[in-house]
């Protein structure tokens, strides 16, 4: 059976590769983006199909607007993905200002926002799937990612929250925690810092490396990572988290078990600022 789909970014990376393949499949996609032009190509082959809608997700009141005129259109929506966003390398002093700032209205408010202007029209409707982009970043922190971390933590937080709220309405929520992938996300988006002479040789820098494509290349396919995502929503209950990439997942078993061994050696101290009575 044919599903209704929106999607946040689709322009490029896994938008666009999940766009693709739902289109292909038959389903409807409500795709958001900022500028028509890198998707002529789908507006072009998939007229009923793709209702392709202008959208700074920065820009909240835009947002609830074009949900609730999407809802209002399309009368129902199963799906929605919050896709958009992008990564920004450097290290914590070397930031601006400016640059804090629109990491978290995009990564983070953005999602947030669009979750929020979903949830009454999911609600009422009875179901509906809420699916997450995050990243292994979520869990996993590298030297020179300080600003996309802070972002992918928390809106990880918030959706592992609002999971348990939704629950009772037969909403799932699904957080997907893809590792390196071969996107534009990485090899064309991506924007850094102005980098400083002081932080040469230091860990922050690291990242330089990492996106020089002439030097590695990420193992992550997103052709498949897209239809793992896809296939998610026929998964009862919603997976809350969903790992795409071996490395992704070597690395944050790794993390998390470190961090549970850490937590482990503090009992005595946790329990010495409880009250004794």
């Amino acid at each position: 059976m044919s599903k209704t789909w929106m999607i946040t970014g689709v322009s490029s990376g896994f938008g666009y590769e999940l766009t693709k393949q739902l289109l292909d499949k038959g389903d409807t996609v409500i795709g958001t983006v900022r500028n028509k032009s890198k998707i002529s190509d789908l507006i072009a082959e998939y007229p009923t199909l793709f209702d392709c809608q202008i959208l700074d997700v920065t820009d909240t009141p835009t947002v609830h607007q074009v949900v609730k005129e999407s809802f209002e259109k399309h009368g129902e929506i199963d799906v929605i993905i919050n896709n958009a966003g992008y990564g920004l390398f450097g290290a914590a002093e070397e930031l601006s200002d400016e640059q804090v700032d629109l990491i978290i209205a995009t990564n983070l408010t953005g999602s947030i926002q669009m979750i929020r202007s979903a949830l009454p029209f999911l609600r009422k409707q009875g179901h509906g799937r809420i699916i997450q982009i995050s990243s292994y970043g979520g869990q996993v922190a590298f030297p020179g990612n300080s600003m996309y971390h802070a972002t992918k933590f928390g809106i990880e937080g918030f959706c592992e929250s609002v999971a348990q709220e939704v629950e009772p309405f037969n909403i799932g929520v699904t957080i997907v925690e893809p590792g390196g992938a071969r996107t534009e996300f990485r090899y064309g988006s991506a924007q850094m810092a102005d980098l400083m002479p002081e932080y040469d040789g230091n860990p922050a820098h690291s990242f330089l490396a990492m996106l020089d494509s002439t030097k590695v290349l990420a193992p992550g396919n997103p052709a498949e990572m897209a239809k793992r995502i896809i296939e998610s929503v026929d998964i009862t209950p919603a997976p809350l988290r969903m790992v795409l990439g071996s490395q992704a997942l070597a690395s944050t078993i790794s993390t998390l078990e470190n961090r549970l061994a850490n937590f482990r050696t503090q009992t005595e101290l946790a329990a010495s600022t409880d009250y004794n009575e």
